[in-house]
């Protein structure tokens, strides 16, 4: 049984506590909050005993094996570098880290602590969906392009409207819809397609000086992807992989929860199985096969593409802000 410490606790900890509980191989001992009583709040109903409001003591915990963070973008880096430095496992809530450069800090720690193992809770791509559409873009022939849409109106947009600034639109806290929702189609495009060439990012700013919404293009030898993303209104556009004259269609690219085919006469088939109620199960089962065996040679093997495909997503966020002239404090640093 892993013994799981959290950081964070919203309403997306509550449902990856619950879907570590569903596995059977989690047990939440450890609940760090800025105050004893809020750690108290959200643990003492999901079984923890241990609460703490200090960071150093609660990563020095021997009743912690792995730490879920789901704390403010900008304290991403901070918290999971010292919780390796600990020798925990560590699964942060996408996005991982904020910049190039705190990516290879992360993973050069990992070589000191060897022990430790790094995730980044991107939660489709270990869902069975995710493969039945990479399975059937091999079968297209040819692709042509993509187009992938994930715009959700944010509660915290109200605050914005009112003249505050929440965290999730905030530069001091790496906000922002690129940095959110835009992290799920991200995945999709460098999960399904690799790298692209080229890439540029138009956003449409905030006054908090973050993308509310936004739209990237990602260029390949031959074809673009267009990702539209954002926080500050609702999309209800599914999302399509272009073959020549077949097509493939998704309900929502971050939770795949339809998938379907449209041969050259418009012909549907739906390819995607059903999905898990709660989209988290298929990640936690993941993360406790590699820190339940990480000898295993198909679980190493796992790991490392994961890491270096979350490696990869950073890259790719990240060159998208730099094209944008969106900065965050922490890349000058």
């Amino acid at each position: 049984m892993i013994k799981l410490g959290i950081i964070g606790t919203n309403w997306i900890t509550q449902q990856f506590v619950d879907a570590a509980h569903a596995t059977q191989e989690y047990k939440l001992t450890a609940v760090y909050s800025r105050t004893i009583e809020k750690a108290k709040k959200f643990g003492e109903p999901n079984g923890a005993t241990i609460f703490l409001d200090d960071l150093e003591t609660f990563f020095a915990n021997d009743d912690i094996d792995a730490v879920y963070i789901a704390s403010p973008n900008s304290l991403h880096f901070e918290q999971a570098k010292l919780a390796i430095e600990h020798d925990k496992s560590v699964i942060i809530e996408k996005p991982i880290v904020s910049n190039i450069k705190q990516m290879e800090t992360l993973r050069q720690t990992l070589e000191q602590h060897p022990q430790s193992r790094l995730f980044e809770a991107a939660r489709q791509i270990h869902q069975p969906n995710f493969k039945v559409v990479e399975d059937q873009i091999a079968k297209l022939g040819r692709v042509q392009g993509a187009t992938l849409t994930y715009m959700k109106y944010s509660s915290r947009y109200d605050a914005v409207l009112a003249g505050k600034e929440p965290n999730v639109f905030s530069l001091k806290f790496a906000g922002g819809a690129l940095q959110d929702l835009g992290v799920y189609v991200a995945y999709d495009a460098v999960g399904w397609f690799g790298m692209p060439d080229d890439v540029t990012y138009y956003p449409s700013l905030e006054p908090t000086r973050v993308d509310g919404k936004g739209v990237a293009i990602l260029s390949y030898p031959e074809f673009d992807v267009t990702l539209n993303i954002g926080k500050t209104s609702n999309s209800y556009l599914p999302s399509e992989i272009y073959g020549l004259k077949d097509t493939i269609v998704m309900s929502n690219p971050a939770d795949l929860e339809t998938v379907s085919y449209h041969d050259a006469v418009g012909h549907e088939t739906l390819v995607s199985e059903k999905v898990a109620d709660n989209p988290m199960v298929d990640e936690a089962k993941d993360f406790a096969r590699v820190i339940n065996d990480p000898q295993d040679k198909a679980n190493d093997q796992d790991y490392w593409k994961w890491l270096d495909l979350s490696q990869n997503v950073n890259k790719l966020l990240y060159n998208l802000r730099q094209s944008a002239k969106i900065v965050f404090p922490d890349d000058n640093q």
